[in-house]
């Protein structure tokens, strides 16, 4: 998991990549999207994450006996980072089957705060 968290926050789209099965499941509830495989999991990333704008910083906790991590994007105006969205993610071994992201409003029943001190 270190190396998912460190792929996020260095907006490494191919070392994240890079540690996907090759049908790997996004999903995001209560919506009712679901992408499938690599190359559609590339473009969510693109359009959604990794876009220039943007910088993160991750913390590990865990969901239901699962790995997950809150993630929080930078807010360079307040100098702080705000929640953005829990991840669940499933493995098989040290691969990525599925993610599931959850809205930010579920991060403090993970112990998670709603904020992070300081931006780059």
């Amino acid at each position: 998991m270190a190396r998912l968290t460190d792929a996020l926050e260095r907006a490494d789209l191919d070392a994240l990549v890079g540690l996907f099965v090759a049908d790997v499941r996004f999903s995001m509830p209560p919506a009712m999207l679901e992408y499938r495989g690599i190359d559609m999991a590339r473009r969510v990333l693109l359009a959604v994450t990794f876009r220039p704008d943007r910088s993160y910083r991750v913390v590990p906790t865990r969901a239901n006996g699962q790995p997950a991590f809150g993630m929080y994007m930078a807010d360079p105006y307040a100098g702080l980072y705000r929640a953005y969205t829990l991840l669940v993610v499933t493995t098989a071994g040290d691969r990525i089957t599925v993610i599931t992201g959850f809205d930010a409003s579920v991060m403090p029943r993970f112990g998670l705060p709603r904020t992070l001190p300081g931006t780059d």
